[in-house]
């Protein structure tokens, strides 16, 4: 009897041993890292697998590093493309057998990003990004804005504009409604000055001021500074950059501030159109005409239309594949 007592004693000291040790964190662990890799064996066993390792080589497109060009300075870098074998292998294997369609994409990061970059002018995003942007400038124009907001807004679209701080002061229900419409707002110094001349003292004063005044009146911080006329030095740059902003010009003008004809400034403008381009414009009776036109037709060219900070991301633009790894379901 006394041994029959001890038998079944030890059996159930087993018993509760193999259970602790089945729920002991590390062994689950354990367990799952050769559940892991007893499947990803499977996988590598299975010829859809194998396909698909195969021919992702075709789709890869690597990253491109920002760098700064001898002409147009400052260039953010774009995002490189390459297959998520593991997803596009989850979305096949139903069918077993190869569909273009159902890959799944992921994009690699470059290994050169814009911050990196000492402070640099910028004058276009990257010449592999199909999207462009509109740069508005605005320190006069009120009667004009509206047209321009309401064609915007006809077509679902956002951009860029560039505030100049003494009209915010004056305008800040107009400033308030852009931001409302959701439009990117930059810094465009206060007193439209030529940034050139001024000295440090100076540029420093109009950059805060203007951030200043935007803050307060439509809680915004600009990222970014576009300095009248164009006009910068260096110096300029870099003030701008210890303000939190880089500077931003263009590679496209509309040269609307001269009031072309409006068909004309259309037909100037989509010649000179290009991959990462930012155009510059400003709340004039041609540019408030010749809008929708304009926007046809650069989306007509295969171009979509962003804010400068959509331009200048890394972020590719998808055309024809997909990140979305629910495609296939």
């Amino acid at each position: 009897m006394k041994k029959k007592i001890i038998h079944v004693g030890v059996f159930c000291i087993i018993v509760i041993l193999s259970v602790g040790a089945v729920q002991n964190p590390f062994s689950m662990n354990y367990i799952s890292e050769l559940k892991h890799d007893s499947q990803m064996v499977l996988k590598e066993q299975d010829s859809l697998y194998e396909e698909i390792v195969a021919r992702s080589d075709s789709y890869t497109e690597p990253a491109i590093d920002a760098r700064v060009d001898r002409v147009w300075k400052a260039v953010p870098g774009y995002n490189g493309l390459e297959v998520d074998v593991e997803a596009s292998y989850d979305k096949m294997k139903k069918l077993n057998e190869f569909d273009e369609n159902r890959l799944v994409f992921k994009e690699t990061s470059p290994n050169v990003h814009l911050d990196d970059l000492p402070p640099s002018p910028i004058y276009k995003g990257n010449e592999n990004k199909p999207v462009v942007t509109f740069l508005v400038n605005v320190a006069w124009g009120n009667e004009y804005l509206p047209e321009m907001l309401k064609t915007l807004k006809k077509h679902e679209l956002h951009t860029t504009f560039f505030l100049d701080g003494s009209w915010v002061k004056s305008n800040p229900n107009l400033a308030k409604m852009l931001v409302e419409e959701g439009h990117e707002i930059g810094n465009h110094a206060y007193s439209h000055p030529d940034m050139n001349t001024l000295t440090v003292g100076r540029i420093d004063e109009e950059l805060q001021k203007t951030n200043s005044v935007i803050e307060a009146t439509i809680e915004v911080t600009p990222n970014w500074f576009a300095p009248p006329s164009g006009s910068y030095n260096q110096t300029v740059v870099d003030q701008a950059h210890k303000h939190g902003m880089k500077t931003v010009l263009w590679s496209v003008d509309t040269v609307d501030w001269r009031k072309p004809n409006p068909t004309e400034m259309v037909n100037r403008v989509l010649s000179k159109v290009h991959n990462g381009a930012m155009i510059l414009m400003h709340p004039t009776e041609p540019t408030a005409k010749g809008l929708e036109d304009l926007i046809i037709g650069i989306q007509d060219k295969g171009y979509k239309i962003g804010t400068v900070s959509e331009v200048l991301s890394e972020q590719r633009v998808m055309l024809g594949v997909t990140l979305d790894d629910n495609k296939g379901d």
